[in-house]
C-alpha cells in the first residue's frame, strides 16, 4: 500500500495535529515502511498456530468458592440512613 503527501496532510487534519510540511515527505517514508512491514507479516501463514492468552504456560491458583463470613446484611442496613427493598438509596448525582 503506498502513502502520498495527501494522505498524511489528510490523516493528520483528521487526527488534529499538526505537523510541518518540511515533516510530511518523512511520514511518508516511515508510514510506508510500516505498511509494508504489515503487509509482510499478513502474508505469513498462521493456520496451524495456537492462539495463546499468556506467553508464559501458567495456570492461575485459585481457592474453592466458599463462604467465609456470616451474612450481616441486615445489620448493616439498619445503620444506612435509607434502605428500600434490601437496597441502599442514595441521592441521585447525574441529572
Amino acid at each position: 500500500m503506498s502513502v502520498d503527501q495527501t494522505d498524511i496532510t489528510k490523516v493528520a487534519l483528521l487526527a488534529r495535529l499538526e505537523i510541518d510540511e518540511a515533516d510530511v515527505p518523512q511520514y511518508v517514508d516511515n508510514l510506508s515502511n510500516i505498511l509494508a512491514l504489515v503487509e509482510q507479516m499478513n502474508e505469513v501463514d498462521t493456520d496451524r498456530v495456537v492462539p495463546m492468552a499468556h506467553p508464559l504456560d501458567a495456570a492461575q491458583r485459585l481457592r474453592p468458592d466458599e463462604v467465609t463470613e456470616v451474612d450481616q446484611r441486615d445489620r448493616f442496613q439498619a445503620l444506612a440512613p435509607q434502605v428500600e427493598a434490601g437496597l441502599y438509596l442514595v441521592p441521585k448525582v447525574i441529572e
